[in-house]
């Protein structure tokens, strides 16, 4: 599935959300220089708003397609897997990763950050996490459990944050085992987004379940999201919560 993406990188690029300022300008803020790697850059979103802080942004990532994208914006990136990548010598300040350390064998991943890593450098790992909102969760979970009854309802009614829980203990668990980083941190940080109809239906395809689902399968999705969000007056507002797991490379 971290493979599937960059079936259309394009929409991938355009619908899904950016990241908070505060949370660029504090990672940047707190590394010891501008040299930042991005692991699974995909098409460059993150790096752009470092790019934007100031950084001077490389950047990995396994999906060619979303590499060729990521590139037009001027930023080296390498077409291979984290925990294999070559980094050909180079070392960097700050290490960031968003929407994609899931995909990461996290103690393997931890070590290669921390090889690249310079005395003092910051590995940051980081998530939206969006909330389907009470009016609109019961809908869409029914949706999604009559159109992908085999799959995870994206829509489903619950705390989306609180699923993560136990993810960012694990990734926190590999962030010590690699024995090279002070304590991991949590840094957390809330926005909100109204969507329109279009602009929520325009960015469902390039989630996980969905990406490959047959094209009869898709519209069927996407109309009973889209009369789901015509019911409550063709728009609606998304929280999201931005989960940060952050630690510091010890000194040698």
């Amino acid at each position: 599935m971290a493979e599937s993406f960059g079936a259309d990188a394009d929409r991938y690029d355009r619908t899904r959300p950016r990241y908070p300022e505060e949370m660029v300008t504090r990672i940047a803020g707190s590394s010891p220089g501008p040299d930042v790697l991005d692991v699974g850059i995909g098409t460059g979103i993150a790096a752009r708003q470092f790019q934007a802080a100031g950084c001077r942004v490389s950047g990995v990532d396994v999906d060619p397609r979303m590499a060729d994208l990521a590139r037009r914006d001027g930023i080296e990136v390498d077409v291979s897997a984290f925990e294999s990548w070559d980094p050909a010598g180079r070392t960097f300040d700050a290490v960031v990763a968003g929407q994609t350390w899931h995909w990461i064998d996290p103690v393997a991943g931890a070590a290669k950050a921390a090889q690249v890593l310079r005395p003092g450098g910051r590995l940051a790992l980081f998530w939206n996490v969006f909330q389907t909102p009470d009016l609109l969760a019961d809908a869409f979970a029914e949706v999604y459990r009559r159109v992908l009854p085999d799959l995870p309802a994206l829509g489903q009614a619950g705390p989306a944050v609180g699923m993560y829980t136990s993810l960012l203990d694990k990734i926190a668990d590999g962030v010590r085992t690699a024995g090279a980083f002070g304590e991991p941190e949590r840094w957390d940080y809330a926005w909100e987004r109204v969507y329109t109809r279009d602009e929520w239906l325009a960015q469902v395809p390039t989630h996980g379940p969905v990406t490959g689902l047959p094209p009869e399968r898709r519209r069927e999705l996407l109309a009973g999201i889209g009369a789901a969000i015509d019911a409550v007056g063709g728009a609606f507002t998304v929280h999201y919560d931005v989960l940060v797991l952050t630690a510091v490379r010890r000194a040698e």
